[in-house]
């Protein structure tokens, strides 16, 4: 087949597709979202989760309505498996709120931008990553205190960028969408002309703060010298060390586990990075809390030095549970990440991520409870940062959302059919209507679901502890 013929074939199955589901139908929010317990889902995923740390979960999903929604992406996707379906499927995040995007390096050490979390990654309907970071736009914006008119430009914005990216990527060659990617030097000099001089500023003043985001920082901030040796500060509940939370006779055993893990974990990886990771130490491990829906997972942090003491490497060991695309929206699971969801999370990272960190890895072990868990590995910090979604006026947050959707499009567009997409999407305006309809309505919904856990708390139903970072 040629490739003429193959991209006609893509652009004939999205029109049917078009024609089947028309795009005005995505702004359909079903019904029974009223009639399902939203606090019931989230038991069910707390239940497998470190008890005495569940608390500060609800603690941090109780700060306003935009936590509630972070924290809740096995609500939604309960919730958008009702809705709508293409039936072009791509390698979904899952989780693509606009505050799962950011700036990182890559191995190049050119500072990226790029969706940053793939914890619920899984193949899926293309349409729920745009609704999950659609929705998350609309409510961000209420909190920000913008009116309708400016909350709808948001959303049209966004999801005008995702279709318009994809058009563009559908006539691309496959190497060059391959290679795309969210070059901060080259989105400094995309916007240069709409922002204003002291938006510029603060746009530099973030990048030059992901800069200094790395080891060195991270062992200043979360270390101190403990008898002429560097050792991970206590800052509980948030940073426990290892050896607070066993006795002497079993601390050993688990740090052996988890030098094991580490050192297995290596065949994931390039075998020239093997070479890197192995000139680093182990020295220190400790339980570390990070997210918002991520709390309560096991996740642990170790210290490592490499040539010295002023030579630090600190990775995260983050456990992998199942997609909520898998679990709540019914998607049927790889069978080749049957054997260890860590590996689901990372080829789905690899896949969507134009460059991802370069000691991304996976491994199994057993926990300090000895039940078998997955795991994934990466740096805990290598020039991350983030936007301040509080801070944004209307024209920010218009300008953010199109640079979240470019990039959302560009991370489907590496494994799906984009000539499908693009055909399916059109050039005009419906879907962008639609998905902003979609977005107010299901911003409606998730007040009530707020309201909900708020009235859960007082109850006694849910047990909260405030947020304490």
């Amino acid at each position: 087949m040629t490739t003429t013929t193959a991209a006609l074939t893509s652009a004939g199955q999205g029109i049917t597709a078009r024609d089947l589901v028309p795009p005005a139908a995505h702004a359909e929010v079903p019904a029974s979202v009223r009639d399902r317990d939203p606090i019931a889902i989230l038991e069910r995923q707390d239940a497998d989760r470190v008890p005495e740390l569940v608390p500060i979960r609800h603690g941090r999903m109780l700060a306003s309505p935009f936590a509630f929604y972070r924290g809740g992406a096995a609500i939604m996707a309960s919730d958008l498996a009702g809705t709508p379906d293409s039936g072009l499927h791509v390698q979904a995040c899952g989780d693509a709120h606009l505050a799962n995007f950011g700036l990182f390096a890559s191995p190049e050490r050119r500072l990226v931008f790029d969706v940053n979390d793939f914890d619920e990654t899984h193949p899926g309907p293309w349409e729920w990553d745009v609704k999950r970071l659609a929705a998350s736009l609309e409510i961000a914006a209420r909190g920000n205190g913008f009116g309708r008119k400016h909350r709808r430009a948001i959303q049209m914005a966004a999801v005008r960028s995702y279709q318009h990216a994809m058009l563009e990527f559908a006539g691309m060659h496959e190497l060059d969408v391959w290679y795309a990617q969210g070059d901060v030097h080259e989105i400094k000099k995309t916007l240069k002309d709409q922002l204003k001089k002291a938006r510029r500023k603060a746009v530099d003043k973030s990048i030059a703060h992901a800069r200094t985001r790395n080891s060195r920082r991270a062992m200043g901030k979360l270390t101190k010298l403990v008898d002429g040796r560097q050792r991970i500060v206590a800052d509980p509940p948030l940073v426990v060390p290892v050896r607070d939370l066993l006795p002497p006779e079993e601390l050993a055993r688990f740090e052996a586990k988890i030098q094991r893990l580490l050192h297995s974990y290596r065949k994931t990886l390039q075998p020239d990075r093997r070479v890197l990771l192995n000139k680093f130490d182990y020295v220190d491990m400790a339980r570390k809390v990070v997210g918002v829906g991520s709390v309560g997972t096991r996740c642990w942090i170790t210290l490592m030095f490499g040539r010295d003491d002023d030579d630090p490497l600190f990775l995260q060991i983050k456990e992998a549970q199942r997609s909520v695309l898998e679990e709540y929206g019914g998607m049927k699971p790889d069978p080749r990440h049957a054997g260890c969801q860590g590996k689901r999370v990372v080829d789905g990272q690899r896949l969507m991520q134009a460059a991802s960190d370069i000691f991304l890895g996976w491994e199994s072990t057993e926990g300090i409870d000895g039940v078998r868990r997955d795991f994934y590995v990466r740096q805990l910090a290598d020039w991350k940062g983030s936007a301040n979604i509080e801070d944004m006026v209307p024209r920010d947050m218009i300008d953010y959302g199109k640079l979240c959707g470019w990039t959302l499009a560009r991370a489907h567009a590496r494994s799906g059919d984009r000539v499908a997409i693009a055909a399916y999407l059109g050039d005009d305006a419906t879907f962008a209507h639609a998905i902003a309809e979609f977005s107010a309505a299901y911003a409606d919904q998730n007040e009530r679901d707020y309201a909900a856990m708020r009235a859960a708390m007082r109850s006694g139903r849910i047990a909260v502890e405030p947020d304490c970072r």
